[in-house]
Order: structure tokens, then sequence, then C-alpha cells
């Protein structure tokens, strides 16, 4: 970003909103408020699109685990839809659909439900067969039982999508500092460092913090954990697989926050890359590679794509999700303090849901009606832990 960009055309000494974060979350929380015509400052201690949005797999999907999380991840997902004409080549937006693919009967029979869930609430899905799964997507193992194609589903390049997200609204007359880190809360303002060093108090009309795992460094109370995930990036080999293809497994090693799993998650990007998944780890927040949670990812993907042995790895890394107990984000009004908002918490999902957390913030700060019942999403409700998960989890071992 250009340093004209960073540098919107309204400058007010008191922004009428300051967002804290300039990841994906954040940055459609910005526009979404620039559309308002309202004062928007953000800053953020690193640059738009990093953190856990520059680590992200990018995946627009529909989830089912609970009906809140249906009801964010459905709606957030029309709003990409919406913004797709307007999104630039380089946030490499396509409708590839999802293969939720089932390894057994016992797995089909999930995959049914989860259409029936899916039918429920207006989500186009389509149960597949064995042979039918083997014609869309060759690739894949013999004998598996079929799938779950969901073709709404779409991918996204994370940081390029939150970079558009700022570029628009410094266009509307937003204003963004990067390399600028928030410090502290104070009554109704933020204490922020400059890479100068230099410390300063910006008062804010609404404060949005959308800081991901640092949140709870301004609000310590916050139920975040960091859980980390990796993620290998493969050479161009267009062709190789169409759809995103996740394993109707992934939805138990999913849940809870106890102990490690990896699932199978392949995506093809525009580049004719294929990006590979999932893992899940609590490791605070140590970055580095576990070569065993890699090596059981790696071998759980190949399991299902053999192909994939034969590919060339280009990059290695991890990132981290930002966790809550119970599997939802924190999204509205922070009643421990006076004129903030959270929009944070979203783990594995901020991605597809950025909008949709962008537009409940917006109809709390702007006294509206909320476009979703914003209940379940509230920064302060009582939690019980979503169920760690039990059978279908795939354990990290070394071998």
């Amino acid at each position: 970003m250009t340093d004209a960009a960073r540098f919107g055309a309204r400058r007010t000494a008191r922004p009428d909103v300051l967002i804290v974060g300039a990841g994906i979350v954040g940055a459609a929380c910005a526009l979404a408020r620039a559309r308002e015509e309202l004062d928007v400052l953000i800053v953020d201690a690193s640059f738009a699109g990093s953190g856990s949005t520059a680590a992200a797999m990018g995946n627009l999907v529909v989830m089912d685990d609970t009906p809140a999380q249906l009801a964010l991840t459905s709606f957030s997902r029309a709003l990409w839809e919406r913004m797709a004409d307007e999104l630039p080549p380089d946030c490499e937006y396509e409708m590839r659909g999802t293969l939720w693919v089932a390894d057994n009967d016992d797995e089909m029979k999930a995959a049914r439900a989860k259409q029936a869930v899916y039918a429920a609430h207006g989500v186009a899905s389509t149960l597949v067969d064995a042979a039918e799964l083997a014609r869309m997507e060759p690739a894949l193992r013999p004998g598996l039982a079929g799938a779950l194609s969901v073709p709404g589903d779409g991918v996204l390049y994370p940081p390029n999508a939150a970079r558009w997200c700022i570029e628009r609204a410094v266009a509307l007359g937003a204003v963004v500092r990067e390399g600028c880190g928030a410090v502290a809360l104070a009554s109704g303002a933020v204490r922020v460092r400059g890479a100068d060093g230099i410390e300063e108090s910006i008062s804010a009309g609404a404060i949005v913090i959308a800081a991901g795992i640092d949140a709870p460094r301004l609000a310590p109370e916050l139920p975040i954990v960091p859980r980390k995930g990796h993620l290998v990036i493969t050479d161009r080999y267009p062709g190789l697989c169409h759809a995103q293809l996740v394993e109707l497994g992934y939805l138990r090693s999913a849940h809870g926050l106890s102990g490690e799993s990896v699932a199978f998650n392949v995506q093809p990007r525009a580049t004719g890359q294929l990006l590979i998944g999932s893992s899940r780890q609590l490791a605070g927040r140590d970055g580095a590679i576990d070569d065993a949670v890699l090596g059981a990812m790696v071998r759980r993907a190949t399991s299902f794509l053999p192909a994939l042995a034969r590919c060339d790895v280009v990059r290695m890394w991890t990132g981290f999700r930002p966790a809550t107990p119970d599997g939802l984000p924190l999204i509205g009004r922070w009643h421990a303090a006076p004129g903030v908002w959270i929009a944070a918490g979203h783990e594995g999902l901020g991605i597809t849901t950025a909008p949709g957390t962008a537009a409940l913030i917006a109809a709390d700060i702007l006294g509206r009606a909320a476009p979703i019942d914003p209940a379940p999403y509230d920064p302060g409700r009582a939690m019980r832990p979503a169920s760690d998960a039990t059978p279908g989890e795939h354990t990290c071992r070394a071998t």
C-alpha cells in the first residue's frame, strides 16, 4: 500500500470509529463503516492483511456445526457473492464448491443429515454417489462411498482480499496506520505505539477490537486462545482437483480445544497450485513447524488424494486461529468497557464470516436491526465448551 493510500481524505482528531486490526475481519469492518460515511481510523501493529489472515486457506464455506454457525456462515457467504464482481483478479475469488468426501457408509449417513440441514436453511447441496464422485474428481482414491457437493462455496486469497477492503475504505475517506500497535484500552480511547516507539492516546466514538489472537492483550477477559495450524502449498498442477475437497471426518476433528488433530482438506487455487491442510494444535504462540503434525497431515491428504505424493512442495508454514471455547466468534458490544465492540475469535472461519461480522457490528453501532440474531455471538455470553473430538478425529503421532 502506498504512502498516499495510507492516509485517507478525512483526518479528524477524534474519528467516529477506531478499528484495531487490519486483518480480514478488521478490514471488512472498516469498509462497512466507511460506506456509512463515518470517519474511520484503522491501526495495525504490522500491515493490512497480515497475521492470521496471511496464513489462512481462504475458504468461503457454509458450516453447520451449530445453528448459530450456520446462520453466520450462510449470511456471510452470500455477502461475498454480492461483492464478487467488485473484487480484483488478485483476490483470486472462485466459486469452486466444496465436496465433503465420505470414506464409508456411516459418513454417507452424515452427508445425508448435513444435506437435510442445508436444505432446511436454503443452502443448495447435492448427494454424490461413489461413481459420480470418481467422475468429478478422478484423482481421489478408489473405494470412497460418495460425497456431499456444496456448489456455492468459494475460495479467495485472503491477504489481497483484506487489502482490497482497506483500499476501498481509504478511497471512501478512511485512514489506516500500519506499524501502529494498540497497547492498552482507556476510557473511550486506545493507547497506541508507533514504529518509532512513541505512544499516544486516540479517542473515538466507537472502538472495534478486531485483533484476532491479540485481542486479549487489550481485553484480558476475552476467552480467546491461539490454535496453531499447518499449511503446505504445491507447485502448479492445474486440473489435479477441481473442487475444494474436505473429508467428513473434519467435522469431528475440528471440535474441542484439547489434543492435536489432522484432517484431509485440499484446495485448488487459481494459480494451479494446491493448498493442503488441515491441522489443529494448541501450542501457545510457538509458530515452529511441528514435523509430527505436518507429517500426519500430509499422510492424511495423500491417503485420499494419492497423486499428491508426486507433487513438488513450494512452501510450508504455520498460522494461528483465534479460538473460543464454544467454537463461535465474539461479535458485539463489550460491556466491560463502554464504547468498545469486539470482532474476534473466529478461529478457522474468519475469512468466510468477515462481511457478516462487519454487518453485525455496523448494525449495533448505528442502532439498527441486526441482519441475523446477534445473541449467540455476544462477547459476554456464558460459554459451554464444544465437545472434544472423539470418533473421526485423527490424532498426530510421530512415525
